[in-house]
């Protein structure tokens, strides 16, 4: 018998009571460590989040405001200033129904596995280890390709703002990688503080919501404007497809890409105290916050670019094309530059609950054997209870595979886009499962006991029907809308740079996890382990 065997079986027999009696709300399990046991997890983390830290933590990993700034460019110029706009609307609506979705199963469920966990519980006996084994990767993947990609957009925010300040400084891409190790190095050093951590995070909310209104009323007021018709109605088909629809269409991926990542909270579940009902407070707020701040500086900032083509022309240099929209609004480089500044601060702040969420997700999987290594992935540091070896793996990957850059940015370009097709498919397999369940009775009324070999009882934060049903349903379609056109390029005809690789990346990690799965996988992957 193993040394974890040993000792899982000499914990208290009276933890692994299947039956938990509600009578009432307020008889809900009032200890975070009681339910997680319930749901056959030892609770082993310090749950030192509350509500504040953990909304930090959320907002500044979604990064909603400062990301639409660096990733509308593709809608912009396929589709238009009204495509951007509108298309933010659209992603989201559709991003909220799905968070409701998650902020649901959160609080039935709060545990750091998230997706897998629940897909596990969830699913057909005869599939659930595959579809949460699946799921599993799918969601690790997708969080390690967010940890890069933040370094990276950190990376070449800060040159475009060398080029802004000194127009002869030329980027190139072993600067571009030095400052994506400093990040990758600073959001990890920062994990490894403990408490910390969640006393920096509401730090971090404080900055992302006064960053805003440092970029958004100089820009507004010292900008030149666009009239209303040239931001809320241009519509551009600069893609060559059959109609402006289409156009618009394509671009959407770019622009859901800022709003991905609120289940970040799920990951942290473990460390957070009243979890139940934190978790989805921290999901709906997050979305209501981010949506509602980068919506105000989606429409500041089309109102302010007033030329395009010099926008587009400077971002070739730049990077970006708001650097040039900041400096042509308040006539000055100083100015501009002190603005731009705040971008990669926030975006180096956001690394940090990044690679806490990635490394959360690495160590919840390597709990239940389904990372190679697992034994070694799922160590504590002895003294504050956190998953040591998972940070170090997370920034270790991200560092090697930094080096991409130094090759081919199309490469680059090929792993980030897996973020958008890859959340989106564990969201698509968390949220069909969910309107299946509701429909055959899993789900147990509140106030009633169950069996936890047959089923399981909402949280105590639930949307009522018929609404959450009606919003199960939208959460479906638009999930697997999303899924689709996150693979289309952006134009008809695709260049080798311009092509979308994320339907490759996409390809490979499916076919490789089907594969592995059969080969060796299945025989230790046995879904969420019942340690207690």
């Amino acid at each position: 018998m193993s040394k974890p065997d040993i000792e899982l079986s000499s914990l208290s027999c009276s933890a692994r009571d299947p039956r938990l009696p509600y009578p009432n709300q307020d008889d809900y399990p009032s200890s975070d460590d009681a339910l997680l046991r319930r749901l056959g997890k030892r609770p082993i983390l310090v749950r030192s989040f509350g509500f504040m830290s953990i909304l930090g933590l959320s907002c500044s990993a979604l990064c909603t405001w400062e990301g639409i700034l660096l990733s509308s460019l593709p809608s912009l110029l396929t589709g238009g200033p009204a495509a951007v706009v509108w298309g933010f609307v659209l992603c989201w609506i559709g991003v909220a129904s799905v968070y409701v979705v998650i902020a649901e199963l959160a609080s039935a469920a709060p545990t750091a596995g998230g997706q897998y966990h629940w897909v596990a519980l969830m699913a057909p006996r005869s599939c659930s280890n595959f579809l949460a084994y699946l799921s599993g990767w799918l969601t690790t993947l997708a969080w390690e390709a967010t940890a890069i990609t933040t370094s990276y957009l950190t990376a070449t925010t800060l040159q475009g703002i060398a080029v802004l300040a000194r127009p002869s400084y030329v980027p190139q891409p072993w600067h571009t990688l030095l400052i994506m190790w400093a990040s990758a190095v600073f959001a990890s050093g920062i994990n490894f503080t403990g408490r910390f951590l969640a006393k920096f995070e509401g730090l971090i909310l404080v900055l992302h919501l006064v960053g805003f209104f440092g970029i958004l009323v100089p820009l507004v007021y010292f900008g030149d404007h666009n009239d209303a018709n040239s931001v809320f109605e241009l519509l551009y088909n600069n893609g060559g497809w059959p109609t402006e629809g289409l156009a618009f269409l394509v671009g959407l991926p770019s622009i859901a890409s800022t709003l991905v990542g609120a289940d970040c909270a799920v990951h942290m579940s473990e460390e957070i105290q009243s979890a139940a009902t934190v978790i989805p407070q921290a999901l709906v707020y997050t979305i209501l916050i981010n949506g509602t701040l980068a919506f105000a500086m989606v429409v500041a900032f089309l109102f302010c670019l007033t030329d395009l083509e010099a926008a587009s022309a400077a971002a070739e240099t730049m990077f970006y094309p708001f650097l040039y929209v900041f400096k042509a609004a308040v006539q000055s480089t100083t100015g501009a530059v002190i603005m731009a500044s705040v971008i990669p601060i926030l975006a180096a702040a956001s690394s940090i609950g990044v690679y806490a969420t990635t490394s959360r997700m690495i160590w919840s999987f390597a709990r239940d054997k389904g990372m190679p290594f697992s034994h070694y992935l799922v160590k504590l540091a002895t003294a504050s209870a956190i998953p040591i070896y998972s940070i170090l793996t997370s920034m270790t990957i991200s560092l090697l595979l930094s080096l991409i850059v130094l090759g081919s940015s199309v490469a680059l370009s090929a792993l980030l886009s897996l973020i958008v097709s890859a959340l989106y498919s564990s969201y698509i397999l968390v949220c069909c499962l969910t309107l299946w369940r509701r429909q055959t009775g899993f789900f147990k009324p509140f106030a009633t006991e169950y069996d936890a070999d047959d089923g399981l009882p909402w949280g105590p934060w639930r949307v009522p029907e018929p609404f959450g049903t009606i919003n199960n349903v939208f959460a479906c379609l638009y999930s697997i809308f999303m899924l689709f056109w996150s693979v289309w390029p952006l134009t008809i005809n695709p260049t080798a740079a311009s092509f979308n690789w994320s339907i490759v990346v996409y390809g490979f990690v499916i076919a490789f996890s089907i594969i592995w799965y059969v080969v060796r996988a299945r025989a230790f992957f046995k879904g969420p382990i019942k340690e207690v």
